[in-house]
C-alpha cells in the first residue's frame, strides 16, 4: 500500500472567491421552512434566513458576494453547490503534463498522440513485445519516453511517468480513448483547479460506437461512464469514483500516486485516498471523451469479471464502501415483506418509520407530517430500485441459482428482473441491450466472488445496514420502554 497523500487545507481556509459564478444543484430543494435536502451523498441541512435566502438567490445560478464565501464554501462541500470558475481562454499547456500508458498498441498511440500535438506528452512503454516500434512512435511524435521491461500494470506504468515530469497539473489518458478536440477537454477540466481544495476532474466517458453488438452496447452501458450529470465524486454519492482512463490530477495532491499493488482498482482507491485527505475531485459530465470496448468476447467478459474481482482487495483498504448494497435495516424489511409477498407489514414499517421521524425530528417543523412523509416515505420507496439493482450486479448468480427451487423461483427471479431492468429506467430500451446486460451482470458477479476468494474476505458480499433510532416496539405498536433495543 502507498503512503498517505498530502492533505488539503482546511475548508474554512479556502472561502468560495467573491465573484464566482455558482449554482445550486438541481435536485436540493427545501421541504419546509429552513431543510435543504439533497447533496451528494444525500443530507438535511438546516439553514435559516440568511442563510437560506442566499441558499434561494444561487437557484438556477448567481454570483458569490461579499461576504458569501464560507457559506459557499460550506454548501460546496456537501455537493449542493457548484461552483463555475472561469477560464482565460488561452489554454497554457506549459502547465500540464500528459501521461499516457501503453502496451504494444503501436496505431492507438500514433492517433492519440496525432490529437495531442502540442501538449507535453510521456508515454509510458510497460513491456511492450514490439519496443522498437513504441519507441518510434514516441519518437516521431516528440513524445518523452519511460521503458518499463516488465510489466507492472497501469498504477506503476502511470507512476513512472509522473515521477520523471513536473508541471503542475498531469493528465493520465489511457491510449484507447478518443477526444473530439483535446485542447477544449484539457481547459474545461484545468477550470475546476481554480478551487485550491480540487484534487482531480474527469470527464464523461463514453463508448466509442461502431458497428459490433459490443460496440453498440457500449455507448449506453461503458463501465467508465458515470452518467450524464456532472457532481462531486464522493464514496457513497450520486458518483463514488471516476476511471483514470481520462483524469487530471493536482501534483501537489497526487503524492505517492497510484497503489502500484492493485493490477485493476487502482484509479478507485486513488479516488477515494484524495477524498480521505480532504480533497475535492470533480465529475463533468459536460466534458465528453469516447472509449473503445474490448476488441473480442473473451477480452470483453475479462474485463468485466476483473472489475468485479477489484472489489476484494478494495475492501481490504475501503471497508464497507465496497458494501455490494447500502440501507438502514427498516428499510430492507420493508422490501423484503413485499418481496415476500406481504406488503402490509412493508406498510406498517414505513408508516412506524415516518411516525417516529414525526416525533423525534421533525415535530418542530411547521409541517412535520409532510416533511417526515418527504424524508422517510420517498426515500424508503425510492430505495427499492437501487437495492434490487445492487442485488442483480453482485448476486445475479446466486439469484439465477436459487431460481432452481420451486419455491424460490418466482422470488428470485422477480428481484432478478426488477435488478436488472433498473439500467433502463433513463434510457431507451433495446431488446437487443438484453443479453449483453445479462452477461455484463453475471460476470462482475462471478468476479467479486472471485475477488473475495483471493483476498480470503467477504466485506465485498457483505451488506451494510446502517443504524437506526427507530425500535422494533414502535413498529410492533407496543408502548416505549427501554426493553426494546434499536437496531
Amino acid at each position: 500500500m502507498n503512503d498517505p497523500l498530502p492533505a488539503a487545507m482546511p475548508p474554512a481556509d479556502a472561502p468560495i472567491p467573491e465573484g464566482t459564478a455558482v449554482e445550486l444543484d438541481d435536485r436540493a430543494e427545501f421541504i419546509d421552512r429552513d431543510l435543504l435536502s439533497g447533496g451528494s451523498p444525500w443530507r438535511l441541512l438546516r439553514l435559516r434566513g440568511p442563510s437560506r435566502a442566499l441558499a434561494e438567490k444561487w437557484r438556477g445560478g448567481g454570483v458569490v458576494g461579499a461576504g458569501e464565501g464560507r457559506f459557499a464554501r460550506t454548501l460546496v462541500q456537501q455537493g449542493l453547490l457548484r461552483p463555475r470558475f472561469t477560464s482565460t481562454g488561452v489554454l497554457d499547456v506549459e502547465a500540464i503534463d500528459v501521461v499516457v500508458p501503453v502496451v504494444d498498441n503501436v496505431d492507438a498511440l500514433a492517433a492519440l498522440l496525432s490529437q495531442l500535438d502540442g501538449f507535453h506528452v510521456t508515454i509510458t512503454d510497460d513491456g511492450s513485445l514490439d519496443a522498437d516500434a513504441v519507441a518510434r512512435c514516441a519518437h516521431d511524435h516528440g513524445a518523452i519516453l519511460v521503458r518499463l521491461h516488465d510489466n507492472t500494470g497501469p498504477a506503476g506504468a502511470r507512476n513512472a511517468a509522473a515521477r520523471v515530469t513536473s508541471r503542475d497539473l498531469l493528465w493520465f489518458i489511457d491510449v484507447d480513448v478518443v477526444m473530439a478536440d483535446p485542447r477544449v477537454a484539457a481547459e474545461e477540466l484545468a477550470r475546476a483547479f481554480v478551487d485550491p481544495l480540487v484534487a482531480a476532474a474527469a470527464p464523461r466517458v463514453r463508448g466509442a460506437g461502431g458497428p459490433t453488438w459490443r460496440e453498440r452496447f457500449e455507448v449506453e452501458f461503458s463501465p467508465l461512464d458515470m452518467g450524464d450529470r456532472s457532481a462531486l465524486v464522493v464514496p457513497g454519492g450520486v458518483v463514488s469514483y471516476v476511471p483514470s482512463a481520462c483524469l487530471m490530477v493536482r501534483r501537489t495532491a497526487f503524492g505517492s500516486g497510484f497503489d502500484e499493488t492493485l493490477r485493476v482498482g487502482e484509479d478507485v482507491d486513488l479516488v477515494w485516498r484524495l477524498v480521505d485527505q480532504g480533497w475535492l475531485v470533480r465529475y463533468d459530465a459536460d466534458v465528453v471523451v469516447t472509449h473503445h470496448a474490448r476488441a473480442s468476447w473473451k477480452r470483453w467478459w475479462r474485463q468485466r469479471r476483473e472489475y468485479g474481482a477489484s472489489t476484494g482487495e478494495l475492501a481490504k483498504r475501503h471497508g464497507s464502501r465496497l458494501a455490494p448494497l447500502r440501507a438502514d435495516p427498516w428499510t430492507l424489511l420493508a422490501w423484503t415483506s413485499v418481496l415476500l409477498g406481504q406488503p402490509a407489514l412493508g406498510a406498517r414499517v414505513v408508516r412506524s418509520a415516518r411516525q417516529h421521524a414525526r416525533e423525534q425530528f421533525f415535530d418542530g417543523e411547521d409541517d412535520p407530517e409532510y416533511v417526515a412523509n418527504v424524508v422517510v416515505t420517498r426515500n424508503m420507496v425510492r430505495a427499492g430500485g437501487p437495492l434490487a439493482r445492487a442485488c442483480a450486479r453482485t448476486f445475479g448468480v446466486g439469484l439465477l441459482l436459487a431460481a432452481i427451487h420451486p419455491r424460490l423461483r418466482r422470488r428470485a427471479l422477480t428481484l432478478f428482473l426488477i435488478g436488472t431492468a433498473w439500467r433502463w429506467r433513463h434510457r431507451r430500451f433495446h431488446a437487443g441491450d438484453v443479453p449483453l446486460a445479462l452477461a455484463d451482470d453475471l460476470a462482475y458477479g462471478v468476479g467479486v466472488a472471485q475477488g473475495a476468494w483471493r483476498s480470503k474476505s467477504l466485506r465485498a458480499l457483505t451488506p451494510h445496514i446502517t443504524k437506526s433510532s427507530l425500535r422494533w416496539g414502535e413498529v410492533l405498536g407496543l408502548p416505549r420502554a427501554g426493553g426494546f433495543s434499536s437496531f
